[in-house]
């Protein structure tokens, strides 16, 4: 405009021009005002639908942390510190918008021509030069999420902090023309209502779209982490435990996991048809450990479910698996081929295995022959010289095998009579002539395998030049005491036909008894 007096035309004219460009500027400034509202629900739609995933993520989030804890309870525990510090900040400019648009007709909440105005904000956080309450409230809400998300985040995720503090920074802003303006007045102060609207969307749609990225990251890095090669193993597949020799090999290499987060939640199994406790096994580094001992020798199968939830629903593994039980071997096997013998009368006892086959799969069949526990036989041979066992067992690929082994059938050695415990040993016995007549006679298997307890019954004694006297029972009767008396000092008396059988198989006949003297010593 020009300077000095001017005239009241040009005065008109100069006003009108002042209202021809306000008029102007009013048209843009509508425009622009429409652009704001039409952003502003844009951005309106994409908070919600960002809002709706992250809903849907923590809720399958919190499935996941209750079925799988250990891989993923972690995880639902940082993000719930990421929905709480979401939450406040979002529920907080929820309620300013809320409190910012009820000075808005209802007729008009959608006009944004009208939202022109900066007087709610203007008045709410500002006096003057300095900040009310409710401005300094404002920062403060904003700088404790940024501060509290780079805490969470840490150093793990540095891109998204990155973003944090960039998008939700408080510090001062430069001008373009140099001037230092506060963080709050350089974007709040004097716009229009509708701009300010915009922009509280958008720290909101901020907000999910950083907790969305955050969530995706964690649960990736999570599932990365477990499927990392290195939570395998290798194990060797097999359709059996024990091959033979030129037998062909039908094993394989396969992956096994042992992550200590991969953990059934309930296990059902069971050993030979009977149910495991919880004593029983124990879970370790992802595998299930059986705290069993072997058992018995033979076959065993473990059979049942390992049982996870996955998305609410429960999964079953099934488990078909078995192990042999073979008896621990103590011992070289040695045998003297000549001397293959039973005795006749006698319980022997006999051990017949297979080597490789369990003791449950092996059979033995002979006269006389009876199993026990195990691996254990007992033969007690009849009539006849020799006697053959036969056994025969089935291999684990369910392939029978048969052998036979003939034994020697022995009578039991005769007996040597014996005086007070003594034989002799080839000789006579030296007593005194009071000893004898209290001594019990027996009779001995010396140098026998069996320690076989034999019961005499009777003898003949004899003193030389006097009848020969008949007893009854162990000890000498009252005739052979008298006959005994009538004997000199230095002189020899006999004790033989001793009558004596196996203690609890009197059936059988023992040979003749060898005879016994005692030579007097008084």
């Amino acid at each position: 405009m020009a300077k000095g007096a001017l005239s009241p035309r040009q005065k008109m004219i100069n006003l009108m021009y002042l209202v021809f460009i306000a008029m102007l500027a009013l048209n843009m400034s509508k425009e622009v005002l429409s652009a704001f509202g039409l952003l502003d629900e844009k951005i309106s739609d994409a908070t919600t639908a960002t809002t709706q995933r992250n809903t849907a993520f923590m809720e399958s989030l919190a499935t996941k942390a209750s079925e799988q804890p250990e891989q993923y309870a972690s995880v639902k525990a940082k993000a719930d510190q990421v929905t709480e510090i979401s939450a406040t900040l979002d529920s907080y400019l929820a309620k300013l918008k809320s409190d910012m648009m009820a000075t808005v007709k209802p007729e008009e909440q959608n006009d944004y021509e009208v939202q022109d105005k900066p007087d709610f904000l203007d008045r709410l956080f500002f006096q003057g030069d300095k900040l009310k309450p409710e401005g300094q409230e404002f920062l403060d809400q904003i700088n404790k999420y940024r501060t509290d998300m780079v805490a969470v985040l840490g150093d793990t995720y540095p891109d998204i902090k990155a973003s944090v503090e960039s998008n939700f920074s408080t510090a001062p802003v430069t001008r373009r023309d140099g001037k230092e303006i506060d963080w709050l007045n350089y974007n709040y102060e004097g716009f229009p209502m509708v701009a300010s609207r915009t922009k509280l969307t958008s720290l909101q749609n901020d907000i999910q779209v950083i907790k969305n990225e955050l969530l995706a990251k964690m649960l990736a890095g999570q599932q990365a982490t477990a499927l990392s090669f290195t939570q395998y193993n290798t194990l060797l597949e097999q359709a059996k435990s024990a091959f033979y020799a030129g037998e062909p090999f039908d094993g394989g290499i396969v992956l096994g996991r042992k992550d200590p987060n991969t953990k059934p939640n309930r296990v059902e199994l069971t050993l030979d048809g009977r149910p495991l406790t919880e004593g029983q096994y124990t879970i370790e580094n992802g595998k299930v450990k059986l705290n069993i001992s072997a058992g018995a020798a033979g076959d065993h199968k473990i059979e049942g479910n390992l049982i996870f939830l996955q998305d609410g629903k429960e999964v079953e593994i099934p488990v078909s698996a078995s192990f042999a039980t073979i008896t621990k071997p103590n011992a070289a096997v040695i045998s003297a081929d000549k001397m293959n013998v039973v005795y006749r009368g006698v319980d022997n006892p006999m051990t017949i295995s297979i080597p490789g086959i369990p003791d449950n799969k092996v059979s033995a069949s002979a006269a006389g022959l009876t199993k026990g526990a195990g691996s254990k036989y007992m033969m007690r041979p009849g009539q006849g010289r020799e006697v053959t066992i036969n056994a025969s067992g089935t291999l684990p690929d369910g392939q029978k095998i048969s052998t036979n082994s003939m034994f020697r059938i022995k009578d039991i050695p005769r007996p040597v009579g014996s005086i007070r415990g003594e034989t002799g040993d080839g000789g006579c016995v030296r007593m005194q002539r009071q000893g004898l007549e209290i001594a019990s006679v027996g009779a001995a298997l010396e140098d026998f395998d069996f320690d076989l307890a034999l019961n005499v019954t009777g003898f003949s004694f004899k003193v030389s030049g006097q009848p020969t006297v008949i007893v009854s029972g162990r000890k000498l009767n009252s005739q052979a005491i008298g006959a005994l008396n009538r004997a000199k000092r230095g002189e020899t008396v006999q004790i033989f036909d001793i009558n004596a059988s196996i203690s609890g198989n009197t059936g059988y006949k023992l040979k003749k008894i060898s005879p016994i003297c005692i030579e007097l010593t008084n």
